[in-house]
């Protein structure tokens, strides 16, 4: 980078003011990093259960006896017998099941990168000022 810079040019008339000239060079770097991640988890479940037992007994007996003797060789007998069991048993069982069960898990990950570079020649003048005429100096180009 080089700058000239005069003061007062006395009686010619002709003024300089600051003038700068130089060659720059930039880079621009970026980076946008993101990463993240999720994970669900669900279960649901049911049971149901029934038990039943049932015990059934029953016993019944029913009887009639009759027994006649008389002299001179009668005889005369009558049996009337009723007998009745009953044994019985009952079993349920029930069983229901249900069941749910879900799981998700995602990931992710992100990454942008950005890299320029670039140079940049440029001219920067002020005012010159030459008998009474303002006029200005612009950017030089290469």
């Amino acid at each position: 980078m080089s700058e000239y810079e005069t003061g007062d040019a006395g009686d010619s008339g002709v003024d300089y003011g600051h003038y700068e000239a130089g060659q720059e060079s930039g880079e621009l770097d970026q980076l946008h990093q993101a990463h993240g991640s999720e994970a669900d988890a669900q279960s649901q479940f049911g049971v149901y259960e029934q038990d039943h037992h049932a015990a059934e007994s029953t016993d019944f007996s029913q009887g009639h006896h009759v027994e006649f003797d008389q002299a001179p060789a009668v005889h005369y007998e009558s049996d009337d017998y009723t007998n009745y069991s009953h044994d019985a048993t009952e079993d349920d069982h029930v069983f229901a099941a249900e069941g749910s069960e879900s799981s998700h898990q995602a990931e992710f990950g992100e990454l942008d990168a950005l890299e320029q570079r670039f140079d940049a020649a440029f001219a920067q003048g002020t005012e010159l000022h030459t008998d009474g005429g303002a006029a200005e100096l612009g950017p030089a180009t290469n």
